[in-house]
């Protein structure tokens, strides 16, 4: 981790009781300045030490007076925090453990993929969802991260400069902490901000309404719905949100927007041995696409301790993924990433697993 930023301020998860800087929109850092008695103009500078020049102290923004450093600096810090661990695969994927200050650290997973740097970053310390065959979902719900904590993922990792996509895929359900992910999403476009197109990112749910279309209506982020199972009985044993938000309502929702130009919709379809891989699966979750432009993403399940399930055979993913395909519905197979590091999807837990 040489090159990973160091951190010379306050980090996020420590004792320190002045805010974080980080994460805050414009308007903020202009109510900020505001506050404290500072010109208008300072909020700017602000915005453009955190999102261009990436300060990690408050003395690094020399354009402010040392009057304006010491005031902010009393109530303030920038926030950033350095990754108390990476764990790197033989694929390259880099697992990175962050102090989420919710007592269980998060975990974002840096991605390489030729002339592609992905970073799948966390949005709760653990999850409400309680999904069978998530990691994450077993270990509770710890908290909310704030906008400071999912910016910092991608401020803090290495090679962060780099980066040229960004999934909230990691732990949590992003619509379950639609306030932060909607100003860490502000801060990743805005022109004063990191200044990102929205097709560089997307948003995983699992179809919370109506969080869901709030999202989709403020912002021009992809969509990923997580679906695994097609019929309701099937899904709610999977997936207990099932109940509270029904697939064919979601479904409905979703077909309201055009997702067939500059933003795209996507489905997550995690294949269990004899449980949601044959064709009559494929044919009901081809029924429910109808109408609308998603794309399914077939995934090889990654077995997690103490679960039953088991993936399915690669020849009966790629009979599923034919069979859509056949049907009219764009199909293919996720390649996995990050298993031997307990990166891949599904197995994020928030704990320091690196080998000594």
């Amino acid at each position: 981790m040489n090159d990973t930023n160091e951190t010379t301020d306050k980090t996020i998860g420590g004792n320190d009781c002045r805010q974080p800087l980080v994460g805050m929109t414009l308007a903020q850092l202009q109510e900020v300045v505001a506050s404290l008695g500072l010109p208008r103009f300072n909020a700017a500078q602000i915005a453009r030490w955190l999102y261009v020049a990436r300060a990690t102290d408050i003395e690094q923004m020399t354009d402010l007076s040392k009057t304006a450093r010491q005031k902010l600096a009393q109530g303030y810090t920038v926030g950033r925090q350095a990754p108390l661990s990476a764990q790197r695969s033989t694929d390259g994927t880099v697992k990175y453990l962050f102090d989420s200050g919710c007592g269980l650290d998060v975990e974002a997973v840096y991605i390489p993929d030729k002339d592609r740097a992905t970073l799948c970053v966390s949005s709760q310390a653990g999850c409400k969802m309680h999904c069978a065959f998530c990691m994450t979902g077993r270990q509770g719900f710890h908290g909310n991260l704030s906008a400071a904590n999912i910016i910092n993922q991608v401020l803090s990792v290495e090679n962060s400069e780099k980066l040229t996509n960004l999934v909230f895929m990691g732990m949590g359900e992003p619509c379950d902490n639609l306030p932060a992910v909607l100003q860490a999403i502000e801060v990743l476009t805005a022109p004063w901000g990191l200044a990102w197109s929205p097709k560089r990112i997307t948003v995983s749910s699992i179809g919370k309404l109506p969080e869901m279309r709030e999202l989709i209506k403020n912002t021009r982020v992809h969509i990923a719905l997580s679906v695994h199972a097609p019929f309701p009985s099937e899904r709610e044993q999977l997936m207990p949100a099932q109940k509270a938000w029904p697939l064919t309502k979601v479904m409905d929702m979703l077909r309201q927007f055009d997702f067939a130009h500059q933003r795209r919709l996507s489905v997550e379809y995690i294949m269990w041995d004899g449980v949601n891989d044959d064709q009559r699966h494929a044919d009901a979750l081809a029924r429910h696409l109808r109408a609308t432009s998603a794309r399914v993403n077939l995934i090889r399940f990654h077995a997690i301790p103490g679960s039953e399930l088991r993936p399915s055979p690669r020849p009966v993913m790629e009979a599923f993924r034919d069979r859509l395909n056949s049907l009219g519905i764009t199909a293919t197979i996720r390649a996995s990433r990050g298993e031997d590091i307990m990166a891949a999807c599904g197995m994020l837990a928030g704990k320091n697993n690196e080998t000594p």
